[in-house]
Order: structure tokens, then C-alpha cells, then sequence
């Protein structure tokens, strides 16, 4: 039961990083306010830097014309920006 839990966990920070660079994305592009403390955007941050190496690494195994390659290659691009957007503000 406690590594489920553990699993659980994971998900949600992962869940809660995304929604984080979200906000901070939205706040770029459409002046949506938002508030979080610094504690929460360095977690996020944490969590994306994490799951940004793991995309990689399915970019690295993939062929080069591949929709799975494509579809990564935005998810890392898409990461990439939300990390810059929280890193700018703390």
C-alpha cells in the first residue's frame, strides 16, 4: 500500500507543477492573475526539471520521423517555457 501511495504522491506534485506553469503562462500572455508562494513554485519547478529529463529520453529513443517524437518535442518545449516564466519571478 505504501508504494501506491508513494505513486499518488508523485502524480499530484506532477499534476499540481503543471498547473502552476499554467498560471504563470496564462500571467504572460493574458495578464491572468494568480498567486502562489515561492515554497510552491520551487517544487513546481523541481517536478518539471524532473519530467523534462524523461522526456528526453523518449526523444532520444524515438525514430526521426515519428508523431510520438513530435508530440514530446513539444511537451519539452512546453516545459521549457513554464520554467522560464517561474524562474523569471522568483
Amino acid at each position: 500500500m505504501k508504494v501506491k501511495g508513494a505513486n499518488t504522491i508523485l502524480v499530484k506534485r506532477k499534476r499540481n507543477a503543471f498547473a502552476v506553469a499554467l498560471n504563470f503562462l496564462s500571467n504572460d500572455w493574458g495578464n491572468i492573475d494568480f498567486n502562489y508562494i515561492d515554497e510552491d513554485i520551487v517544487l513546481a519547478i523541481e517536478a518539471l526539471y524532473s519530467l523534462k529529463l524523461s522526456i528526453q529520453r523518449q526523444i532520444d529513443k524515438t525514430e526521426a520521423r515519428n508523431s510520438q517524437k513530435t508530440l514530446n518535442e513539444r511537451r519539452l518545449l512546453a516545459i521549457n517555457l513554464g520554467i522560464k516564466s517561474m524562474e523569471k519571478r522568483i
